[in-house]
Formats: structure tokens, sequence, C-alpha cells
């Protein structure tokens, strides 16, 4: 009798190519040629009974078919690397977090050591990067994302959602007499006046009349950075209020309105394979971080 698994190896090639969706990728990570690819492909096609992908001039897509196998596929995969992984180390382990740079630098690092205190058998790394973590290819526990929280594979928690709005040094503020209205700010200089938050919140704020179109492009890469240089009073930016507390706290930084904008549902996530939900280490790190977040008031909407 014809076994129902098909040949591991066409599968292992498929699970690369689908996360990748490049046959190219998926040989360069397998160490094969992309013909060797398209051939194991081919292969999985026969077996199933379907094309998996669209082939298009320099690139690949899933078809339904594949759409439907992919999911299952990985998390099988997932579940032999987490396997595997778990012979490497030992129960507790090494615990790596790879983490946005404004999270990383505006409230993980300075809560991070209470998680230490309450799991003193759990080192922990910490990758500082604004780079999306590929799961499958980077040895990571956990990530802190942005996004809207629907990543394939992935199990995603809420940390805090993505409101915002203008933050400045009282300094600057003073500059012009102080803020009273949001029409004030216009006549201060903006830190990334291309940041689409801008032209929401003003919407909000009842300001139709704006020059955000004239006024420089310039970025500055993470939000921390941008907190940074309106504390040093180059400009107002519009920040997450719930990363700044102490700044504001400090007078470092103040909130002019109360007004707070939300980015739909975008937010910063934690998330993590499926397959690694019940890992010790990742189910400590998560039962303590939900547990921070409302602790700090980290999730709650900050008052001015």
């Amino acid at each position: 009798m014809t076994s129902v698994i098909p040949p591991l190896a066409a599968v292992r090639v498929f699970e690369a190519a689908a996360r990748h969706q490049s046959f190219t990728k998926a040989a360069d990570e397998l160490g094969m040629t992309q013909a060797a690819v398209s051939y194991q492909i081919k292969v999985l096609e026969e077996r199933v009974g379907g094309a998996l992908f669209l082939r298009r001039p320099r690139q690949v897509e899933l078809t339904e078919l594949g759409h439907a196998l992919a999911p299952s596929i990985n998390q099988a995969f997932e579940l032999l690397r987490s396997a595997f992984s778990s012979i490497r180390e030992d129960k507790q382990g090494t615990l790596v977090i790879s983490a946005l740079q404004t999270f990383s630098a505006q409230w993980l690092v300075r809560h991070l050591g209470r998680f230490q205190l309450e799991h003193p058998g759990i080192a922990v790394r910490l990758m500082s990067a604004d780079q999306m973590v590929d799961f499958a290819r980077e040895e990571v526990d956990i990530g802190i994302r942005s996004g809207e929280g629907v990543w394939p594979g992935l199990k995603a928690h809420l940390l805090v959602p993505a409101t915002f709005t203008p933050m400045l040094s009282p300094e600057l503020a003073a500059s012009i007499g102080g803020v009273n209205e949001p029409a004030d700010l216009l006549k201060l200089p903006f830190i990334d006046a291309s940041d689409p938050w801008w032209v929401q919140w003003f919407e909000a704020a009842g300001v139709t009349e704006h020059d955000l179109d004239t006024r420089p492009k310039s970025r500055l890469g993470a939000q921390t950075l941008e907190a940074n240089a309106a504390m040093a009073c180059h400009g107002v930016a519009i920040l997450t209020p719930n990363f700044y507390q102490a700044e504001v706290e400090a007078g470092r930084l103040m909130q002019p309105f109360d007004l707070l904008c939300k980015d739909g549902k975008r937010g910063y996530w934690m998330v993590y394979p499926e397959a690694r939900r019940n890992t010790p280490k990742v189910r400590a790190f998560r039962e303590w971080i939900l547990r921070e977040v409302e602790l700090t008031g980290l999730a709650s909407t900050p008052v001015a």
C-alpha cells in the first residue's frame, strides 16, 4: 500500500518555498539548486494531485491548494524544530527575545529585571532590532512586533495599542508663549512631518488647514529617537504616550492635549511560534509580561 505521507524531502522543500514565497530563497536556505527545488515541488504536486504554486515571471505564489496546506506543514516543521531545539538546552535554558527598538528602550529594559528576579534560572538575551525575525531560521524564542497581530503560524498577544498624540519639550512650548490650541503646533518645527499619524491627529483635532506637505521629510527611523529629539527641543514629535510617562513626570516631555488617536488595530504584540507555546521559558515570560503591562499601566491610556 502506498504511503499517505509524501516524500519528506519534497515536503521540506515545500515548507521553505511557501514560507519565502520564492524557489530561489528556498534553494539558498536548503543548500540546493533552484532546479532541484522545482523538481521536489513537482513531485509533491503529483502526489497531492494539484498545483501548489502559480509560476509567474521572477516569482511564485501559493495556489488555493498551497494556501490550505502551508499552515499545517509549517506548524509540523516548527514542532520538529522545537523538539530538536529542546534536546540542545536544559529545561530552562536561555530565553532569546527580539524586540523593536522603541519597545526595548522605553519599557522592556526598565522592567526586565523583575522577570529575572522571578525566574533566576532563565538567562535572558535581548536583541533590539526593528526587522522581523524569522523564527524558522534564527534562534529566537519570542518577538515583540508592531502590526495588527496576524502572522501565520505565530501566536500573538497584544501588549499596548498604537495610540498617538503630539508631544514636545516644555521649553519648546514656552518659546511661543505656550501651546494652547492644536493650531499652535504649526508654529513649531515637526519631527518627521511625513508620518501619516500627523494628518490623522490634526483631522481629529479639527485642524483642516496645515502645511505638512511642505515641511522637511526627515526620518529618524525609530520612535524612541524622535522622542529624544523632541526632548532636545528640535521639534514636536507624534508619539505613543504610553511609553513616555517617566519623561512626562520628569518634565522632559509634555502632552499638550488629551486627544489621542488610534492606528486601527495596530499595536505592539508579543509573538512566538504556536508549537512553542508550552515551552517552560516561553510560558514563564508570557505570563510575566502580560501581568507586568497591566500592573505598570502600559496597556492603559495615559492622561495628560
